[in-house]
């Protein structure tokens, strides 16, 4: 076939097109009766249109792909060719169900090596997520299983398969475009003698699939996040504070946003209020403030309807010192995040503790995790946060040099990419000679996302002007983290090597 003179198009089958259908299934079905009749094929198109894939060349149907709509509780459980199509080949398919069903694939042998099958699979999957449906189910035939048969089982003989030990035209394909074997079905088709019988239960999940139908209960697809990189400046009073903080919050919920961040010890010029002769005095004195910030600011999560999450600040607990950041839900509930580990500063001048607990939180845009500054630093919070459905990582930051701030970044970008998620950071500029550590600060405040062709060629999606104070606005689109997750290419969650290695939390309380 002349690739120079070939002119391919997807289409959906259509009644007129029964001598061309009836042609390419004797091809490719000789040894199981060939093609249905003409009243099943137009009963599939009657009933589902949608569902019935063609390929076209130059109006010539090369290749088919037949589907019906099923219920995904039956026919993921096991079932015989027999609870498809009745005895008078006829086939049902349920307007009412919640997975595709795959029927059958057919290609003309004149085309075959073009890879049209993969173009229908494709197109199977796009009506699995145009139709919202959960998943794309099949039986699955195994044709040279009688080849092996007297010599390895079934499941034996797919695990081989799986492994790319032999191959199988229609498992190792399948296996290929993303299908997961469930389980074997026994009996499926007993005619089929070159699978003696047995067939896989093939599946593909939908990730895009949403369960429910309403729109207040539904996840947002489009998630906006504004980042504050703050300006670090002498203020006579908490009042005066307050309300740059509330300017700030007003100014993002204007432009609707789902969520705003603000830097690590964005309120420490108060330090410059008491005598700075003791730093850990000096940090005592701003923890008594705490308490007065995370109320008022929960209060503007409400009234400008936007999660908060307050950078960090010192919190007096037992008379420890903890690095806290509080997210302040729209909702009026408040969640805390501790700071787990501490830099040697905090550590020698402000006598501060490491928290102990770490969490994802579910928020009503989507699952997001806080990190303070250094604790981005460390891999293993970010990937057990991962493995909690981890959709969004806040990174309030405070650094002081550009090398320090890089350190930042860099790992802040790795965790977007080993973790598969967005990653927004927001720090302080701008330098304060009254108050003790705050003499220089450096900051580019931004948002990172994984390195794929969905997402931009740098993996940055927006990045502040460096050392300037400014609002970051940035638009994450959550649909496109699903798809990674399944389809990328590469897919570092899903690769990684459990029989190997694995993250563990020692504190199972956490």
């Amino acid at each position: 076939m002349s690739a120079e003179k070939t002119h391919l198009e997807i289409c959906n089958l259509t009644r007129e097109q029964y001598p061309q259908i009836k042609t390419l299934m004797d091809e490719a079905y000789p040894d199981l009766g060939g093609a249905w009749p003409s009243h099943t094929i137009f009963r599939l198109i009657d009933q589902f249109p949608e569902g019935q894939i063609g390929i076209v060349d130059d109006g010539v149907l090369v290749g088919l792909a037949l589907s019906v709509q099923v219920d995904y509780a039956r026919f993921s459980n096991p079932h015989t060719y027999e609870d498809i199509a009745d005895g008078h080949d006829r086939v049902f398919s349920d307007t009412t169900g919640d997975a595709l069903y795959g029927l059958d694939v057919a290609i003309s042998e004149q085309y075959r090596g073009m890879r049209l099958g993969r173009r229908l699979y494709d197109a199977r999957k796009e009506l699995c997520r145009q139709y919202n449906l959960r998943a794309i189910l099949a039986g699955g035939r195994i044709p040279r299983y009688y080849n092996h048969s007297s010599e390895m089982t079934p499941m034996e003989y797919i695990a081989k398969v799986d492994q790319k030990e032999l191959y199988d035209p229609i498992l190792s394909f399948q296996l290929a475009n993303d299908f997961q074997v469930k389980r074997l079905l026994k009996k499926y088709l007993p005619e089929d003698q070159e699978s003696v019988g047995y067939a896989t239960l093939l599946e593909w999940n939908n990730i895009m699939y949403e369960p429910t139908d309403t729109v207040i209960e539904s996840t947002k697809s489009i998630v906006r996040v504004g980042a504050v990189q703050w300006q670090m400046r002498c203020v006579e009073s908490v009042e005066e504070m307050l309300k740059q903080v509330e300017y700030f919050v007003d100014t993002v919920s204007d432009y609707k946003s789902d969520f705003i961040l603000f830097p690590e010890f964005f309120n420490a010029p108060l330090m410059g209020l008491t005598e700075q002769s003791n730093q850990t005095e000096a940090i005592r004195y701003l923890a008594e403030y705490t308490e007065t910030f995370k109320n008022a600011m929960s209060r503007m999560a409400i009234e400008y309807n936007a999660n908060i999450i307050t950078g960090s600040m010192p919190l007096a607990e037992d008379d420890k010192i903890y690095n806290v950041s509080y997210l302040c839900h729209r909702s009026g509930k408040i969640d805390e995040q501790r700071k787990i580990h501490i830099t040697p500063h905090e550590q020698n001048d402000w006598v501060i503790q490491g928290g102990d607990k770490i969490a994802v939180f579910d928020t009503d845009a989507g699952r997001v995790g806080i990190q303070i500054c250094y604790d981005v630093e460390f891999p293993e919070l970010s990937r057990i946060l991962a493995t909690q459905g981890l959709d969004i990582l806040f990174v309030p930051f405070w650094t002081d040099t550009k090398n320090s701030y890089l350190r930042v970044r860099h790992c802040a970008q790795a965790r977007a990419i080993e973790n598969e998620c967005y990653v927004v950071i927001a720090g302080s500029v701008g330098n304060l000679p009254e108050v003790e550590s705050l003499d220089v600060q450096f900051s580019q405040s931004a948002v990172l996302t994984p390195s794929d062709f969905s997402f931009p060629h740098d993996a940055t999606l927006n990045e502040a002007t460096t050392n300037t104070e400014m609002l970051l606005f940035s638009d994450l689109d959550m649909d496109k983290l699903k798809i990674l997750h399944s389809e990328g290419t590469v897919r570092n969650l899903k690769d990684r090597r459990h029989d190997l290695y694995e993250v563990i939390l020692k504190k199972r309380d956490i």
